[in-house]
């Protein structure tokens, strides 16, 4: 069976099998399904378990797979360091399994994988503008989980049925979520401040459907174009959701004494998916849009 050519699926036609009910992703994706009137299948197969997921395409008969499972740690990736087995059972067997079966059976693959495998260097120096492209080779191996994703990336770009989206920072409109970057960082006691490349998830999960639906593939920097900092993210959460916030900042040297694996700090270079999708937002303009204006307190005259 064939994979699909790059023209658009269509929409009666669709089917979604998504892995990550329990996942922050996986989670949105079903709500955006329904909204949009998609059909669609929570997996309930092991990834690293090829027959229950060759089980699971049977049943469903999908149009299109859809990974948002893996192992990201709890409560953040410090946990990969100490249970190494695990990351790399979900993470690198899993991811594989998966991308093979959907292969044998002709399917797309839909990843969300991550961009947090570059750190700013010589070449991408932070503030020049510069960002790391699609092509380029992952240099970031500061963390155990972030060589784990840099590893299965470069594996799954062999495979010509996969659509590897990095996503970085998430961050969405429910500012209760505890995965929420910025949930996270308003809970901290203090923050770095350095400019980073985001993921809006409310602007770009739609996105990744309409990617399905052209049934594109490949590697893209799944990121609004543009960086903010931590600085300016807390300036604007101060000005629409609290206005008696207040933060403290520290540098990279003293965050390293609280935690256990180095961080990635990167720009990625979105051009690629701002030329296949015109009406992507910069960073600043979604974080605006989807995120503090929905969340703007009322101010009382």
């Amino acid at each position: 069976m064939g994979l699909p050519t790059n023209g658009s699926t269509g929409e009666n036609q669709l089917k979604f099998l998504i892995y990550g009910r329990t996942g922050w992703i996986g989670g949105l994706l079903g709500k955006l399904c329904e909204a949009q009137g998609i059909t669609y299948v929570y997996g309930t197969g092991r990834l690293e378990n090829r027959s229950s997921l060759e089980a699971d395409i049977a049943e469903v008969k999908p149009s299109h797979v859809f990974n948002a499972a893996g192992v990201t740690g709890r409560p953040n990736v410090d946990w990969c360091e100490s249970h190494k087995v695990e990351t790399i059972t979900t993470n690198v067997v899993g991811t594989l399994t998966l991308a093979d079966v959907c292969r044998s059976k002709g399917l797309i693959l839909i990843n969300y994988a991550t961009g947090c495998i570059f750190e700013y260097d010589s070449l991408h120096t932070l503030g020049s503008g510069v960002g790391f492209k699609e092509e380029d080779t992952p240099n970031f191996i500061g963390s155990f989980y972030s060589k784990t994703k840099a590893m299965v990336e470069d594996l799954l770009h062999n495979y010509e049925n996969v659509c590897t989206l990095r996503v970085r920072m998430p961050i969405s409109s429910d500012l209760s979520n505890p995965r929420n970057f910025i949930t996270k960082i308003t809970r901290y006691d203090k923050v770095v401040d350095i400019p980073n490349s985001m993921t809006i998830l409310d602007e770009l999960l739609p996105i990744s459907l309409e990617m399905a639906k052209r049934n594109l593939t490949g590697i893209w920097n799944f990121t609004n174009p543009g960086v903010v900092s931590h600085n300016e993210i807390l300036q604007l959460y101060k000005d629409y959701v609290d206005p008696n916030f207040a933060w403290k900042n520290f540098t990279l040297e003293e965050q390293a004494k609280v935690i256990v694996a180095p961080r990635s700090n990167n720009e990625l270079d979105a051009s690629k998916l701002k030329n296949e999708f015109p009406e992507l937002l910069s960073i600043k303009e979604s974080l605006i849009k989807y995120v503090f204006e929905p969340n703007q307190i009322e101010v009382k005259a």
